[in-house]
């Protein structure tokens, strides 16, 4: 293999190293999905997988979860300046102000090393776990504190030199409700790590480390200038939008999210300072979940097939407040900020982009993720269960179509629970699952439709919905 590369990217190896970047992303995912215990996770794959530079950037993921994924660089910069790393290392975290989104997502990163004293590259994944402690089974209470949401991991070393830290491992299922789940998926997300380490370093010997690294960086230059050329094509000019949450559950209704897009040639500026404060319940978003959301949003609109890595984001400036919902601080709750907020931010920077492409942006989806925990103690083995799910609907039409009915929207991508393994796994019973027909909006592209899903428990259960777009209907567009 010609080691001349370094003045002239080679069009025919960018795309291989494309794909194996991505190819390896995806493996990991295969081996977290095929070895995880919950059905969350098996089932539903409420789980992201990524390869990262030595910096921390993203250089290639997965198609899973979008919230994740955009996200997940910031934590595996907080993880990467938290420890000394040695080769066979991993650590855990899950704090949303260190990059986190809500506390049931819990991020494990890897070191890969080539013969240095430090790590080349970094594998990690993330993954929604359905309990993690707090006042109420599933972790997703009507909380004012996010000390009442669950376990606040910091960057921990859970794995040290190849060997799981058991007093780590301990306490943390010492404080959740459904242990024997918890530790399955966290080791499967260890062995998802161990796949992507594997198949970083076979890329590196069979490339050389320095190629590997030039066409890493080239990946991000690549779709840096796509995603210009994306932004270019939109009509230089400010655009602005503004939606609201219906409420935080504690007596605040209509908190406003607020944006202002400024686009000048192949740059954007996206400015939601005038978004409202962080509020009392859990609706708040830390600063990453608004990063994923417009990370999301610009990766939509370019029509090509490029990967979705730190070179995406370049030249695009997010400006936040702190302290508002859209950049939410400790020790603020964040549970739906992740699951809720996420989904409106989406909402309102599509409602500005739409006034500068009326022919490529979606009327507002369903705006929910329909957010549902049950949990109690099975009467089937006296065990305690925790159940977590997202519930699909409507997709947004189009100028030129009709939306989706009953799918999963924007920020979430997970698949539904099967009716099979909901009844295999939980004390309950399936008694209608459905498309809720009439309920998209009329327009001359009419919007997707609803689901109903209704469950009936065979246990004494303790239920928290999370949801919203009950009070403020999702907006249509031009009359719609």
């Amino acid at each position: 293999m010609s080691a001349d590369y370094h003045n002239k990217v080679n069009p025919i190896l960018l795309e291989v190293f494309k794909n194996r970047f991505s190819s390896i992303s995806e493996e990991m995912g295969v081996t977290l999905n095929r070895t995880a215990f919950s059905p969350n996770i098996k089932e539903r794959r409420d789980f992201s997988c990524a390869v990262f530079d030595a910096n921390g950037d993203m250089i290639a993921q997965a198609a899973h979860i979008p919230v994740h994924l955009g996200s997940m660089p910031l934590s595996v910069k907080s993880a990467i300046e938290a420890v000394q790393w040695q080769e066979g290392d991993m650590v855990m975290l899950n704090d949303p102000f260190k990059g986190g989104t809500h506390l049931p997502d819990i991020t494990i990163v890897a070191p890969v090393f080539a013969g240095g004293q430090k790590p080349s590259f970094f594998v990690a994944n993330r993954a929604h776990h359905a309990d993690v402690g707090g006042m109420s089974s599933g972790s997703m209470p009507l909380a004012r504190s996010i000390f009442q949401e669950g376990l606040i991991i910091p960057p921990l070393k859970i794995v040290e030199q190849g060997k799981i830290d058991r007093k780590i491992m301990g306490f943390l299922l010492n404080n959740v409700r459904t242990s024997t789940e918890r530790e399955g998926d966290f080791a499967a997300q260890i062995m998802a790590n161990i796949t992507g380490v594997r198949r970083t370093s076979q890329l590196i010997d069979k490339y050389g480390l320095e190629m590997v690294e030039f066409y890493a960086n080239a990946l991000m230059d690549y779709a840096e200038r796509i995603t210009r050329d994306t932004i270019s094509r939109i009509p230089d000019g400010t655009y602005e939008f503004e939606d609201y949450m219906d409420d935080d559950g504690f007596g605040h209704d209509r908190i406003a999210i607020h944006v202002r897009i400024d686009v000048n040639g192949d740059r954007a500026r996206l400015d939601f300072t005038q978004s409202h404060d962080q509020v009392e319940g859990s609706i708040n978003a830390v600063y990453a979940i608004t990063l994923s959301a417009v990370l999301y949003v610009f990766r939509a609109l370019v029509r090509r097939d490029i990967p979705t890595n730190a070179g995406c984001l370049r030249p695009i400036e997010v400006v936040t407040r702190r302290g508002s919902i859209v950049d939410a601080q400790f020790p603020c709750s964040v549970a739906g900020g992740n699951v809720e907020t996420s989904q409106r931010i989406v909402d309102v920077v599509l409602g500005a982009l739409s006034k500068a492409l009326p022919e490529a942006i979606p009327a507002a989806h369903q705006g929910t993720m329909n957010n549902i925990t049950i949990g109690g103690i099975d009467p089937r083995n006296g065990q305690p269960f925790a159940y977590y799910e997202t519930i699909g609907g409507g997709m947004g039409a189009t100028a030129h179509s009709d939306g989706e009915s009953a799918v999963h929207c924007h920020m979430t991508n997970t698949l539904n629970t099967p009716v099979e393994a909901l009844e295999y796994s939980y004390p309950f019973l399936v008694t209608e699952y459905s498309i809720r027909r009439g309920t998209g909006g009329k327009g001359r592209h009419k919007g997707g439709d609803g689901i109903v899903r209704e469950i009936r428990l065979m246990a004494d259960s303790e239920v928290t919905v999370l949801s919203e777009r009950r009070r403020i209907p999702p907006y249509g567009l031009f009359g719609g």
